[in-house]
């Protein structure tokens, strides 16, 4: 399909030639006859220099009017400019206003973060948000990417459900014609049931958790990807999850240098991450945080700062193994050299980042399957379909989730959660 006009990203193929951008007024500054006007589209940004005495009196006057955030269509030549961090700038010759924006709210001084979220609908249009988010695409891309390669399918799981996925009272409840339903927590059950169909599969949805966290690393709405593999054992597992963030890393290093430079990030922290990851168990882990000065008892589940001491003790993600059975959930297949423990981890990212990954083996035994669900008072009927897949079948199987706004947080440098997604949703916040 032939355009009438160009993309700045794609300006640089385009030197020495009279061009047409169509776009938004970023920023702009004046010097009496030279406007020199930032203009974005969405793939980029480039600086356009107007000259008095170089075009009609009309359209230097236009260059006067227009003001931050007026959508206009620029004519000109792409000239080059070693200063400008895309190389190029626009010789502009001709200035269209296609809508003035009148008093636009988010101006060059400082605003605060409840102010900014209020604006979220325009904030995301500034230079460091609008790099997160495209940093976050490149992520999406890696994961779908990476998984295609390894053999999966992409198989969507229902946002709609009848039951939870980790048997929590954390469910946002709704009428689903006279019967309760539930916004769903995970697609991995689900899943499950198409691995067996199709080998290996993985699933993008969003997730939803009523729990009344106001933390910088907790949303009630999320987006998790979920993979589950056929035949797949607990290190099969964990030796997919490795390759899948060398591949995110490797992508993002590659194709977003210029988002990463507009956020500030450190890319050296990000440089460092290869494989094998380090691995240790829930016992060391439970140690290393009591020497750290954040105390925990064997047994208890590791919450913000514990997350933060194991993340902020290890410059690659680290594997966290064989959680007590007792605080994890009935499907995740117990230690066969120690049923205390089961076969399942958490990936952390440094940094104090967190918790990103959390994967298990899952119970393929039948009698197995059904007194764990019977120990933890999980009700038969609504997982009759999710038995079945241990009754036609079965094999030993594995799967793990990771979340997107938290590996977008990590790998952009974020202090928040909120930035890492286009709308957040968060406890008393649901505008807009």
């Amino acid at each position: 399909m032939k355009l009438d006009f160009v993309y700045i990203s794609d300006i640089g193929k385009h030197l020495g030639h009279e061009v047409t951008l169509k776009g938004w007024l970023y920023n702009k500054r004046s010097s009496g006859k030279i406007h020199f006007l930032q203009i974005r589209d969405g793939s980029g940004v480039i600086q356009g220099v107007m000259v008095k005495n170089e075009v009609d009196a009309k359209t230097f006057e236009l260059g006067d009017k227009v003001s931050q955030e007026s959508s206009i269509i620029v004519k000109g030549m792409v000239k080059e400019d070693k200063r400008s961090p895309s190389g190029y700038e626009l010789g502009v010759s001709d200035l269209r206003i296609v809508q003035l924006s009148q008093d636009y709210p988010i101006t060059p001084k400082e605003h605060g973060p409840a102010f900014l979220m209020e604006h979220r609908h325009l904030w995301m249009r500034s230079s460091k948000q609008h790099a997160a988010l495209r940093i976050r695409d490149t992520i999406e891309q890696a994961i779908h990417g990476y998984l295609h390669k390894e053999g999966f399918i992409h198989t969507p799981a229902p946002i709609l459900t009848p039951t939870s996925c980790e048997g929590t009272t954390t469910l946002f409840e709704t009428d689903y014609f006279g019967e309760p339903a539930f916004l769903s927590q995970s697609g991995q059950m689900y899943i499950e049931a198409t691995a067996a169909a199709f080998g290996k599969v993985y699933t993008f949805t969003p997730a939803f958790r009523a729990e009344k966290s106001k933390t910088r690393r907790h949303l009630t709405e999320l987006w998790m990807m979920d993979a589950e593999a056929s035949y797949f054992e607990h290190a099969e597992n964990m030796q997919c999850q490795e390759g899948m963030i060398c591949a995110i890393m490797e992508k993002v290093l590659n194709e977003c240098q210029n988002e990463l430079k507009t956020l500030e990030r450190d890319t050296a922290p990000l440089e460092k991450i290869k494989a094998p990851f380090p691995v240790i168990s829930y016992k060391e882990a439970v140690e290393l945080c009591n020497k750290a000065g954040v105390p925990i008892q064997y047994g208890e589940d590791f919450g913000a700062p514990h997350d933060t001491a194991i993340a902020g003790s290890f410059d690659q993600p680290v594997f966290v193994d064989r959680f007590p059975t007792a605080i994890k959930s009935f499907y995740m297949q117990p230690d066969p050299e120690d049923p205390t423990v089961v076969l399942g981890s958490d990936l952390y990212a440094p940094e104090g980042y967190g918790e990103i990954i959390g994967g298990s083996q899952r119970i393929h035994d039948l009698d197995l399957l059904l007194k764990k669900m019977e120990e933890h008072k999980v009700p038969y009927e609504p997982y009759k379909w999710y038995v079945d897949l241990r009754r036609y079948g079965s094999v030993p199987h594995s799967g793990f989730g990771i979340g997107i706004e938290r590996t977008v947080s990590w790998i952009c440098g974020l202090q928040h959660i909120r930035e890492a997604i286009p709308f957040a949703r968060m406890l008393e916040k649901i505008y807009p």
